[in-house]
């Protein structure tokens, strides 16, 4: 009982990470037109406000997930919480494009080394694995909500002004950045307090040209993703798609040449050998296209297409989050009654949301409130879906492996969103181009949400091939 209470009390410091990673990512996206007016920033200075914090987190994930391995879960936990914390209060602060964009940066990197410790603390806190699909599916749900309330409070706290003069040079845009301070404040304090030291593995050396091959490709991958369209695919954005492809074959053989020999390794190449989880990367690759863009596309259209306001774009999404929510405990049951059919139906669920999305915003007599049922409507897909597709990655993976795997879900997952905003959000704004009527951005919102369905028709493929039955998020032979 005393070992029940602990794990999960330790299951909630751990889910700190989840919110505050996840919060930071969708936060900005409604907040972005009040940012680059107050500070001055070009419209590349905005773009890299996303960019760099979602490089920074892709491009060191496995990396930070191999250190948890090397140095100690709990000590490269508090460590990078620690500097979230820190980064957090110099975005909050920032005077300057560079400034922001820079400690955005730092917020990516911290966040690539404190959430795959969280994830792999629960692989070892959970051994059995009905327990542990439970925990999971608990940590992929707060990971959920905390991006309904990243969009809302980016909506709401810009529209925030203070009279006091002490406090007028704090504009609302900076409050969504530095109520991450109280929060990592206490998360780190309870980190430090709760969770138990893992064993640390000091066999070999730490596979620094393994982490130097994988952050140069994913780095090449991503970057030219986010800004190539925006600059218009300069050769050099061409030039670095092609070398990150190089770079990473390049490291799998280097990997596998490293296992061979016996050496360390930055992944544990046997990991692919479990066939529930390269079909579950996958499975997160195509769904994180289409959800994450989701919400940048439909906060752009509102705002921008509609002439929605922040605060009331950001209150529209609340009804995503209420949808989540009701997803995710209603299908707990239903999965283990009916097995994966439930989430293939959750995916069906999801597409048809999207287009009623744009049956509704092609009719001009309708207003732009009527919404909230279709947003309900696509949260209660979401909320079936996320929490389990982590739980068909991660569930039948061993704890000595839980670090090396934890890290490459993440980075599958966040060079999703990169992938989902370079070809969704570029689809959205290559139909629109200069064009400011509401029926360009109708048009365009319709042509980025067909690349979304396309998206989620591969997970549904994906889905079928998995084992037949699937009980509460555990695939079952």
């Amino acid at each position: 009982m005393i070992s029940q209470i602990n794990n999960k009390r330790s299951l909630y410091v751990l889910s700190a990470a989840a919110f505050l990673s996840v919060l930071d990512i969708f936060i900005v996206n409604v907040a972005l037109p009040t940012i680059k007016k107050d500070i001055h920033a070009t419209d590349a200075d905005i773009q890299l406000v996303i960019a760099g914090y979602l490089l920074g987190y892709a491009v060191f994930l496995i990396t930070g997930a191999r250190a948890g391995d090397f140095y100690g879960k709990k000590k490269v936990y508090v460590i990078s919480m620690c500097c979230f914390t820190i980064a957090s209060l110099l975005c909050g602060i920032a005077q300057t494009p560079l400034q922001l964009n820079i400690s955005r940066s730092l917020q990516g990197v911290s966040a690539a080394f404190m959430v795959p410790q969280s994830l792999a603390y629960i692989q070892l806190l959970y051994p059995d694995q009905t327990m542990r699909a439970k925990a999971l599916g608990f940590y992929g749900s707060v990971a959920g909500i905390a991006s309904v309330i990243g969009q809302f409070l980016g909506g709401f706290l810009p529209d925030i002004h203070f009279s006091n003069e002490l406090l007028k040079a704090l504009d609302g845009w900076r409050l969504i950045f530095l109520i991450n301070i109280p929060l990592g404040i206490a998360a780190t304090y309870t980190a430090f307090l709760f969770l138990k030291e893992s064993k640390t593995e000091r066999k070999g050396s730490f596979d620094l040209s393994g982490v130097v091959l994988l952050s140069l490709a994913l780095l090449c991958l991503v970057y030219p993703l986010i800004l190539g369209r925006e600059l218009g695919w300069p050769l050099w954005s061409i030039g670095l798609l092609v070398a990150s492809f190089l770079l990473l074959f390049w490291f799998v053989k280097d990997q596998q040449v490293k296992m061979k020999r016996g050496l360390s390794t930055l992944i544990n190449i046997s990991l692919f050998s479990y066939k529930d989880f390269t079909i579950g990367l996958f499975i997160a690759l195509f769904y994180f296209i289409a959800q994450d863009s989701y919400f940048l596309i439909t906060g752009l259209l509102l705002q921008d297409g509609l002439n929605v306001s922040s605060s009331e774009t950001g209150l529209l999404f609340v009804a995503q989050g209420i949808g989540y929510v009701l997803g995710a405990v209603g299908s707990v049951s239903l999965i283990s009654k009916h097995g994966k059919k439930v989430i293939q139906a959750a995916v069906l669920l999801m597409m048809t949301a999207l287009v009623l999305h744009v049956v509704l915003f092609n009719m001009a007599s309708l207003d732009w409130y009527f919404s909230y049922p279709l947003l309900l409507l696509y949260g209660m897909g979401c909320g079936a879906v996320l929490p389990s597709i982590m739980s068909l990655a991660l569930q039948r993976i061993p704890g000595d492996l839980a670090g090396s795997a934890s890290g490459l879900y993440s980075t599958i997952q966040q060079t999703a969103i990169a992938l989902g905003i370079g070809l969704t959000g570029g689809t959205f704004f290559s139909f629109l181009g200069t064009e400011t009527s509401k029926t360009a951005f109708v048009d365009a919102y319709m042509s980025a949400t067909g690349v979304n369905i396309l998206a989620l028709l591969a997970v549904l493929f994906l889905l079928y091939k998995l084992p037949k039955q699937v009980q509460a998020g555990i695939v079952i032979k």
